[in-house]
C-alpha cells in the first residue's frame, strides 16, 4: 500500500498553553493527581511510536478495563477544521485491555515531559488525564505499574463518538494535519499491534484498517479513469 508522499501538512499557530502551576516534582497540573518520582506514561496511540520527549526506559504492556477506539475528533494533528481526523481514545470496558507503550521519566524529564504533553495531549488534543495500572509485557514483571494516561471524553468538542469501521476508515482516508496523514496514524498503529503484540486482539483497530484497504483501491481506480478521461479530447483531437 502506498502511503502519501506529501510531507504534514502547513500548520495554524497552535493555542497558547495555559500556563502550569507550581507544583511539587512529578505532580500532575493542577495537582490533581499525585505523582511519585519516578513517573511513567503510557501511550496507546502515537505515543507508542513518536513519544516527542526525553525518557529513561520503556515498556511495552497493557492496562485493563479499556477499550481502544477511534472516537476522538482531531482537527490539528491528523485532520483540520474542515475534515477532522479521527484518533483514538479509551472506553470504559470491564472485561477489555488495551496494549500500548509506558514510558519512564525521572528527574527533569518529569516537568518536560508534563508540559510537552499538556500541549499536545489536553490543549490540542482535547485529553484528560488519569491514573492507572500498567502490566508489563515482561513474564519476569512484578506488581503492576501507577501510570499516566490520556483519556479523551465524550465531554471534550472534539469528541466524535462512535461509527462504523467503514465511516471510521472513510474519515481517515481523507484527514491529513500537522503531524501527517490519518492514514499513516492508522497503520503505524495497527503496525505496532502486529509487530509488538502478535499476540493481542484489536478487533476495532484491524476492522478499521481492513475497511481502508478495501477502499484505497477503488480511489485509486477513480483517480486512474479521471486521468484517462481527462486525456481523451486530446487524443480524439489527434485523430482528426
Amino acid at each position: 500500500m502506498k502511503r502519501d508522499p506529501q510531507g504534514p501538512a502547513e500548520c495554524p499557530p497552535p493555542p497558547a498553553a495555559p500556563q502550569l502551576q507550581s507544583t511539587a516534582p512529578g505532580e500532575a497540573e493542577g495537582a490533581e493527581l499525585k505523582l511519585t518520582p519516578p513517573v511513567w506514561i503510557f501511550g496507546y496511540g502515537s505515543l507508542v511510536w513518536r513519544p516527542g520527549f526525553e525518557f529513561t526506559s520503556r515498556k511495552v504492556g497493557f492496562i485493563r478495563g479499556y477499550s481502544r477506539r477511534f472516537w476522538q475528533g482531531d482537527t490539528f494533528h491528523r485532520g483540520s477544521e474542515r475534515m477532522p481526523g479521527r484518533v483514538v481514545t479509551l472506553l470504559e470496558d470491564c472485561g477489555a485491555c488495551t496494549w500500548g507503550v509506558a514510558y519512564e521519566v525521572r528527574g527533569e524529564q518529569i516537568a518536560a515531559s508534563l508540559q510537552y504533553l499538556n500541549m499536545r495531549e489536553a490543549v490540542l488534543g482535547g485529553y484528560d488525564t488519569k491514573l492507572v495500572k500498567f502490566h508489563p509485557q515482561e513474564k519476569d514483571a512484578e506488581e503492576p505499574i501507577l501510570a499516566l494516561v490520556y483519556i479523551a471524553t465524550p465531554q471534550n468538542p472534539s469528541y466524535l463518538g462512535p461509527a462504523s469501521e467503514e465511516d471510521i476508515a472513510a474519515q481517515i482516508i481523507v484527514s491529513s494535519g500537522c503531524a501527517g496523514h490519518n492514514i499513516e496514524y492508522l497503520l503505524r498503529l495497527a503496525d505496532f499491534m502486529r509487530y509488538f503484540c502478535p499476540q493481542a486482539e484489536d478487533k476495532h483497530l484491524f476492522s478499521i484498517e481492513e475497511a481502508l484497504i478495501s477502499i484505497l483501491p477503488c480511489l485509486y481506480y477513480t483517480e486512474e479513469s479521471l486521468e484517462e478521461t481527462a486525456k481523451c479530447p486530446s487524443e480524439v483531437e489527434g485523430l482528426k
